[in-house]
């Protein structure tokens, strides 16, 4: 317990000091994991408002796909992306494999399932309400799209949020494509395997205690932005 305690200590002293090497590996996770939800999003939330009100061949077909996409294991996710930017494989040319874009390759993967398919039913939910005042309005199809997505907005943002929590705590994918390179492409989530298998638990603790800070932070602010959606549009 004395260890543990002292561990501890150490490691709320490094998240104190703003330890360089700790501060260093958080701004990465971060730059990663944005790009990674703001590239998800730009795919994502199109896709899923298109799946909610579009009529075409194959689209309950693409709906189960995505659904169980949202599923995908990491460590598979991990190895696709790892054979298409590998050497032998057709993006190896441009030598982005263990680097922080292949690291955002692997995230985008993962969560842009996450965030199209959740986006379908919000937006599909509001389609429902609005299909025949947007159909009198003389709307087409991208006009009720942009239309939808406009108006769920909020609620959107917390499927970004959620998409953004997935990523920064994903630890499976991002270490087979990165390589978990010190100062290139070591994030919170590799780090903290690694350190701990090393024996360095304040630096490990520091950083999880970064971690699920940045998950509170998530999960209070799309508590907020749901209350003050509730009380903007009842």
């Amino acid at each position: 317990m004395q260890e543990i305690s002292q561990a501890i200590a150490a490691a709320a002293a490094l998240v104190g000091s703003g330890d360089s090497k700790l501060v260093a590996i958080m701004l990465l996770s971060l730059r990663v994991s944005l790009c990674a939800v703001l590239l998800s999003a730009l795919i994502g939330l199109p896709l899923g408002a298109a799946l909610a009100i579009g009529r075409f061949a194959g689209r309950q077909t693409l709906t189960v796909i995505l659904n169980a996409f949202m599923g995908l294991p990491p460590v598979v996710v991990g190895l696709f992306v790892y054979l298409m930017l590998s050497r032998a494989g057709p993006l190896g040319q441009f030598g982005l494999l263990f680097t922080p874009t292949a690291m955002v390759i692997a995230q985008v993967v993962l969560i842009t399932p996450i965030i199209a398919a959740l986006a379908r039913q919000i937006v599909a939910d509001a389609w429902q309400d609005y299909a025949e005042q947007l159909k009198s309005l003389g709307a087409g199809f991208t006009q009720s799209v942009r239309t939808l997505i406009w108006d769920t907005r909020f609620s959107l943002l917390t499927v970004l949020l959620a998409g953004f929590g997935r990523a920064v705590a994903e630890v499976g994918a991002v270490m087979i494509v990165g390589g978990n390179i010190d100062g290139v492409t070591r994030v919170m989530t590799t780090a903290i395997a690694l350190e701990t298998s090393r024996g360095d638990l304040p630096l490990a603790l520091a950083l999880g205690l970064i971690l699920i800070a940045l998950v509170l932070l998530l999960n209070t602010c799309a508590h907020l932005i749901r209350q003050t959606a509730q009380r903007r549009y009842g």
